[in-house]
């Protein structure tokens, strides 16, 4: 008994211990998500991210990073760009309740697991090393409202898995390896607004698509074919550039009538409508109905073919006054020309080549729409050679003739030598530039010219002649081959209307030979970056009060955009090296209208250097994400340090992050300040400051002010510092 009773006893100990262990070790959080945590965290190669156990812990209560939690379970992980590697296990499914993961912009490989969370809604993937196939068991997903599996190597076919994701609104496949046609399950989607489908493989029609309520829909370099369905292109934001779609209306079958007796044959159309029918089946001799078909038909033919003998007659009596008009035209010579013509007759072989090459033709005969522009008498052999840069394209009614580069120049690469370019129409407030202009003021595009590189373009210092500078911004030719240059015409229109003090403004263009450059305005003093980080000089010249003034050129360029222009433009990449200083030190937004040029991968940069609004990764861009990267340029003046900084300590790398929460305490906020300031600001003006700042940069985008707003803040905060 007495044994039966100790062994009782130790049977409960234990018990009481186990329980003991087990709350000891879980905490407050749900033991499946911290065995769900344990293994993504050894799938992913025990990365160093603080807090975080190889096994057991308590994530909730212990704060490890990037994990949200309410109550015991976990709801959130969110790493984005946390220079994660591994892969992501198996195990994904395991967590409870967590409705929202975030792993983008790392380095994570191997495959997607089949195994997801059912409770997942928000799944961000992007920027990754991802292989192999999207899985099936999208289909489980049914709550899901967010999926980015942007930029990674997945390939095959996008699964037929979306009936039952009508939740869904942002999907984003874009820049990966996919494969095949759009599944018909994608029609199903009757939430979704937000739709990115380029830069991969994808083939077939977009028909699956036509009745989805989408706002934005991108499908630019695939191999999609077929005709666009017509309300595809009243989508508010549609892209499709670089797909083969067959834009030819296929004609309709010729209609068979039901009697031949009952219808007469349908005349033929003159032109290239001209439709042809088949005779129809003989009838029995003895019907009467054939007999005046046959009469009828005879009739009809006759007058036919009178009317046809008319057109030709007239055609050509006309040609043949055309004829003589032209003849009398051509022997008509004026004693002026006739002396002329005698007084080069009697000149020197050397003196009249002189002549000649002093007298060609800069214009030759162009016609668009009719119209006709009459020079000179121009030989075959004779170039055409114009200096752009002392021609206003206004002058013309259409552009001239792009010019043959002048010896001595050299040619761009891939410039092919004899591609004769049709005549473009002309953009009324910007000048056309030929490249071989162009070269000489540059020096051959040299590298003591060279500005800068960036996402799509390299910018090239110029001098002209008179002594002016200009900006050359040559596309690259990745961006130049998905522009025709119709639709580079219509962009170059577009950007010349923007014309604002607080804008770098477009004073020429140039299409020619498959090149695509614009020519700006010159600002001396380089870009709000180098000065704050880069230029000594510059930095010391940016004292507090021209720091706001900056701030509020800034907000006036943006306010012009959003609230002036029609139609209203968003900058879409507003970043620090995009502000430019004039001799004045006067800020100048550049780069404006621009966003049509920009790839998909932008947004990932946007982010990646601290700019990017949290809506950008759902493939949202409106005007508030423009005050969002307006907010962290405001943060840079405040505080002297960069959006992202990959120097720091991992708390303080992106700037937003780290300030938030001081934004708000005076004692910190007066800390924050950029040292070179020397406390010449007051606490008033800086909270002011921060205010604005807070205000720009909160999460949701539907709580930022506009930029009239922010405008006005601004001119009340100069007005009241003393």
């Amino acid at each position: 008994m007495e044994r039966s009773r100790w062994k009782s006893c130790m049977f409960a100990t234990v018990c009481l211990m186990s329980i003991f262990t087990a709350h000891v070790c879980f905490g407050d959080t749900d033991p499946r998500d911290i065995l769900a945590i344990n293994s993504l965290y050894a799938a992913l190669g025990y990365p160093s991210l603080p807090g975080w156990l190889v096994s057991g812990g308590d994530p909730c209560a212990e704060g490890w990073q990037g994990v949200q939690c309410v109550n015991s379970n976990i709801t959130g992980i969110i790493l984005n760009g946390a220079n994660l590697g591994g892969e992501l296990g198996e195990n994904l499914g395991a967590f409870v309740s967590i409705i929202q993961i975030d792993l983008s912009n790392n380095h994570i490989g191997g495959r997607i697991p089949s195994s997801l969370p059912f409770t997942i809604k928000s799944l961000m993937l992007s920027g990754n090393h991802l292989t192999g196939n999207i899985p099936d068991s999208l289909s489980m997903l049914g709550q899901m409202t967010d999926l980015s599996l942007r930029n990674n190597n997945l390939i095959g076919e996008i699964p037929d898995s979306f009936q039952d994701l009508t939740p869904l609104t942002t999907l984003d496949l874009s820049g990966n390896n996919l494969s095949g046609p759009l599944p018909p399950s994608m029609a199903k989607l009757s939430s979704i607004t937000t739709l990115h489908l380029n830069d991969n493989h994808l083939t077939g029609v977009l028909d699956v698509l036509q009745d989805l309520p989408l706002i934005f829909l991108d499908v630019e370099n695939n191999l999609f074919s077929g005709p666009i369905p017509p309300k595809l292109m009243t989508i508010p934001n549609f892209r499709s550039m670089g797909n083969p779609f067959n834009t030819t209306v296929i004609p309709s079958p010729p209609v068979i009538s039901p009697s031949p007796s009952s219808f007469g044959p349908k005349p033929p159309e003159i032109g290239p409508g001209l439709q042809v029918f088949e005779e129809p089946p003989p009838e029995p001799p003895h019907s009467s109905g054939k007999f005046k078909s046959l009469l009828s038909n005879k009739y009809v033919w006759i007058g036919i073919g009178g009317f046809l003998i008319l057109i030709i007659l007239a055609l050509g009596l006309c040609f043949c006054v055309s004829k003589c008009c032209k003849k009398k035209s051509t022997v008509k010579v004026s004693k002026s020309e006739r002396a002329k013509n005698s007084v080069l007759n009697d000149l020197k072989p050397s003196e009249q080549r002189e002549n000649d090459t002093k007298n060609k033709d800069s214009l030759v005969m162009s016609s668009v729409k009719g119209e006709k522009i009459e020079t000179k008498p121009k030989s075959k052999n004779d170039h055409v050679m114009i200096d752009m840069t002392k021609v206003n394209a206004r002058s013309f009614t259409t552009p001239p003739l792009l010019p043959q580069p002048s010896r001595g120049v050299v040619k761009p690469t891939g410039v092919p030598k004899a591609a004769p370019s049709r005549p473009l129409r002309s953009v009324n407030s910007a000048k056309f530039f030929s490249i071989a202009s162009l070269q000489e003021h540059t020096n051959s595009f040299s590298q003591e010219n060279l500005v800068g590189n960036g996402m799509i373009a390299t910018v090239y210092r110029a001098e002209l002649p008179s002594g002016k500078l200009l900006a050359i911004k040559k596309l690259d030719d990745a961006t130049s081959r998905k522009w025709s240059d119709e639709r580079f015409m219509q962009l170059v229109t577009n950007v010349s209307k923007l014309r604002n003090e607080n804008i770098v403004g477009v004073e020429g263009y140039c299409v020619e030979h498959g090149q695509r450059l614009f020519v700006y305005e010159y600002c001396e003093n380089g870009t709000l970056h180098e000065a704050l980080h880069l230029n000594d000089e510059i930095h010391e010249k940016l004292s507090w009060n021209s720091r706001v003034n900056v701030a509020l050129q800034i907000a006036k360029a943006l306010e012009y955009l959003h609230e002036l222009c029609q139609p209203p433009v968003v900058h879409q990449n507003l970043k620090s090296t995009n502000i430019l200083f004039d001799n004045e030190l006067n800020a100048r937004v550049s780069d404006c209208g621009l966003a049509p040029l920009l790839p998909s991968s932008h947004v990932s940069e946007l982010q990646g250097l601290g700019y990017g609004a949290p809506e950008l990764e759902l493939g949202s861009y409106t005007y508030q994400s423009d005050v969002y990267s307006f907010g962290v340029i405001m943060l840079e003046l405040l505080t002297g340090r960069k959006a992202f900084d990959s120097s720091r300590p991992r708390g303080e790398q992106f700037l937003v992050r780290w300030a938030i929460s001081r934004l708000h305490d005076i004692e910190a906020l007066s800390r924050m300040v950029d040292p070179s300031l020397q406390s010449a600001c007051s606490f008033k003006s800086l909270s002011r400051f921060a205010d604005i700042i807070s205000l720009c940069v909160q999460p949701e985008p539907e709580f930022r002010p506009p930029m009239s707003e922010i405008v006005q803040n601004l001119l009340h905060m100069i007005q009241r510092s003393p």
